[in-house]
């Protein structure tokens, strides 16, 4: 099974092409594809012949969607459509990634989102993810929409580090640490989001899916068991959202579930606790007990 992977060189896109076998990724960057422009992916990918085709490209930047919302739906929506019709077009799959940022209206929420809640958005780059949603589901029925959340791994993203990075590195230091403690959410190992991933394409699901690492936690709670699971002994302040303001309203409550991946053969996703131990010894970090 061939997978064209757009984005290719994004944090999960380099994932894909560490857990797939290297003659079935057809590996597609930005200056490979631009998905903004419907000829020219049409055009782009009839010359792949992938059986998948993964949409990792996003304007992921959340406060510069509230400063450029038509950039962010033109790659968001628009382009996830493009996409999405042109797989449709040679008979393949695509697999769209969105976000929970689709979600965070309720503001009273402690109850982890499923596939079938209803999405809100409180911002302009949720409503371009779910606008690019339901696009997709729109224009093709073999389609994955996955929605994932707060993702760390091994290959970093064009930040350079991924939060759990960024606390070790600036507790070595010996930089102020403060860390938000009011909004919830779902940390997710890359490595493991591929390999579920994988798993539902093989196993030929379709529709919408929550992969997400068990359980939930605030960005405090991530900090502290990073430290803690290194054997740092560093302290951190627990602050409000308040105390980082930007342009973009963020959920306060975003933890997902999956009422989908339960009796299904799939894979369970670990809890974020196990996949942080299981990233920070991948990195070298941690010994293998």
């Amino acid at each position: 099974m061939k997978y064209a992977i757009i984005g290719a060189a994004g944090q999960v896109g380099q994932e894909f092409q560490k857990c797939l076998p290297e003659d079935c990724v057809i590996a597609l960057t930005h200056e490979g594809i631009d998905i903004a422009n419907g000829d020219a992916v049409c055009d782009r990918l009839a010359q792949v012949e992938a059986d998948v085709i993964v949409n990792l490209a996003a304007y992921h930047d959340v406060n510069g969607c509230e400063e450029d919302g038509r950039k962010a739906f033109d790659v968001n929506a628009l382009g996830a459509l493009h996409v999405a019709r042109a797989a449709k077009s040679q008979g393949a799959k695509v697999v769209f990634f969105s976000s929970d940022y689709v979600f965070g209206e309720q503001h009273d929420r402690s109850t982890p989102y499923l596939e079938s809640d209803l999405v809100g958005p409180v911002n302009v780059y949720g409503a371009s993810k779910s606008a690019g949603e339901q696009l997709v589901r729109l224009a093709t029925d073999d389609h994955l929409v996955v929605r994932s959340s707060s993702l760390f791994g091994v290959v970093t993203s064009r930040k350079g580090w991924t939060f759990p990075e960024m606390i070790l590195s600036r507790a070595e230091s010996g930089d102020p640490l403060r860390v938000v403690n009011d909004q919830i959410m779902s940390p997710t190992y890359t490595l493991d989001l591929v390999q579920a991933v994988i798993s539902l394409v093989e196993a030929g699901h379709v529709g919408t899916y929550h992969l997400t690492n068990g359980d939930g936690c605030t960005w405090y709670d991530f900090a502290t068991s990073t430290l803690a699971i290194a054997g740092v002994d560093y302290p951190i302040e627990p602050v409000d959202s308040s105390a980082f303001p930007g342009k973009a309203r963020r959920p306060a409550y975003s933890r997902m579930d999956s009422e989908r991946l339960h009796g299904e053969n799939v894979p369970q996703m670990r809890h974020w606790r196990e996949a942080l131990e299981a990233y920070l010894i991948e990195k070298g970090v941690v010994k293998a007990s």
